[in-house]
């Protein structure tokens, strides 16, 4: 009786779901999937392989559909906002967009939960954890948004005072948002979007009792201590690094008058660059050598992470292989690399792969900076097709930062030690060595070095 039951509830949710018909087959995918159809508005992304594929024909090449895993969480988090108010623990969060700088929309990260939902927005605390729980964190959290100046966000009034109270909280916040109207119930079908809740515009927000963070306190109120040197000052108070993001995000660092919001995903690259610039300046320059080649690794979700760690003065690269199907790679037939480094004396101009570069230098900066060692970086990763949606940059910076603290192993000579890291990987050394401007320079004054000294 339970199995003919079980067979029409997936009967139904296959009608009510025309995108997602061919890959319903067992009640618990169908139940995931039961959601109100007219709270939950399909739409798909023009071009996108979704169009042709509904689903069910791996035309991405991904071994899940990404667009499926996150509709599961978004259906199950919309069906629990049927009003236009919302009462709920922000971790806390705030999310400010970037379309229409300087005019932007920005506002606080509340989840339809109460208690401790910090996990919600540490992604410290990620690395680990299975791929579809790390969707249903950033699919909880509902962004509430209204439209601020980045330069006079006094102008919004009551409602950016109150997002900015949340933002620099140290501890989760309850909070109620009421809405303009319900949130917004559309989802794209797309393979290559990250993970992200409802959203709607906000009338009103009220937060409750909130429980100040002390270093983060300080650092606002002094209206003389420019915004980087505040970002340094709480990192060195042990601050996490997506705290300090968000806080720089909120205009609350910087001299008075001075002070600007900033795009959530622009803050979490100037934190990235401005805490790895000042450690390998002050920090890692300077130091000794290590008098080894070291490698560290660690595999997470299909990505493979090596970091070659060799004696010298301070150098990084960057380097990233994305198998087709990936994210990056879509209709790609081989695999596509591409690298980003700098020398001793650092760039000028901002890295051609974007915040992941300044993510993995603020990994490999805080290693080096805690040995009190100075070393030349190669950081690789190989990306499959497992890895079937973007997750941040985060990924980057934490993934690096678990395989550091990890036992490497250590060699004599480059030549074993890249032997070791060829094994590590699928693709040959010979393509790792085409991309490497590095690795190029390395072998290449290894040679003359033997030819000089016989």
């Amino acid at each position: 009786m339970e199995l003919r039951l079980g067979k029409k509830f997936v009967k139904k949710v296959k009608r009510q779901v025309p995108w997602v018909e061919h890959v319903i087959d067992d009640v618990a995918a169908a139940r995931d999937l039961n959601y109100d159809p007219e709270q939950v508005k399909i739409s798909v992304a023009q071009g996108s392989l979704c169009l042709a594929c509904r689903g069910g024909r791996a035309l991405c090449g991904k071994p899940r559909c990404p667009a499926l895993l996150r509709l599961r969480s978004y259906a199950a988090v919309r069906t629990r906002l049927d009003a236009t108010r919302l009462r709920g623990s922000s971790p806390p969060g705030v999310f400010v967009g970037r379309i229409g700088y300087p005019y932007v929309y920005a506002g606080p990260l509340v989840p339809p939960l109460v208690g401790d939902t910090s996990l919600l927005d540490a992604p410290e605390q990620w690395m680990g954890r299975p791929l579809d729980e790390i969707v249903d964190f950033r699919t909880r959290l509902v962004r509430g948004k209204f439209r601020v100046n980045v330069k006079r966000p006094s102008e919004a009034g009551r409602l950016m005072d109150t997002t900015l109270d949340i933002a620099l909280s140290g501890a989760p916040v309850d909070a109620e948002v009421a809405f303009k109207k319900k949130p917004d119930g559309r989802f794209l079908f797309d393979d290559e979007l990250q993970p992200m809740g409802p959203s709607a515009l906000v009338r009103s927000i009220e937060a409750g009792s909130l429980r100040a963070d002390h270093r983060v306190e300080r650092a606002c109120g002094d209206t003389d201590l420019r915004a980087e040197d505040a970002v340094v000052e709480l990192y060195g108070d042990e601050v996490p690094v997506s705290k300090i993001q968000r806080v720089f995000s909120v205009g609350a660092l910087g001299v008075k008058g001075q002070r600007r919001i900033v795009p959530t995903r622009w803050s979490i690259t100037a934190v990235d660059s401005t805490l790895s610039r000042r450690l390998v300046e002050d920090r890692v320059k300077g130091n000794p050598l290590i008098n080894e080649y070291r490698v560290h690794e660690v595999r997470y979700l299909d990505n493979r992470f090596v970091v070659l760690l060799a004696p010298g003065s301070w150098r990084y690269e960057w380097i990233e292989a994305w198998y087709p199907g990936t994210a990056w790679n879509p209709g790609g037939r081989g695999v596509a690399m591409c690298g980003d480094s700098e020398g001793y004396r650092g760039r000028t101009n901002y890295s051609v792969l974007g915040g992941c570069y300044y993510a993995v230098r603020l990994a490999a900066a805080e290693h080096l900076a805690a040995e009190g060692r100075q070393a030349g970086v190669l950081a690789l990763r190989e990306i499959h097709p497992g890895f079937i949606t973007p997750l941040g940059v985060w990924i980057n910076r934490e993934a690096v930062r678990d395989a550091l603290r990890r036992d490497g192993r250590r060699f004599d000579a480059l030549g074993e030690a890249l032997e070791y890291v060829a094994s590590r990987f699928e693709i040959g050394l010979g393509e790792w060595l085409k991309t490497s401007a590095l690795l190029d320079e390395a072998l290449h004054q290894e040679r003359l070095t033997r030819y000089l000294h016989p």
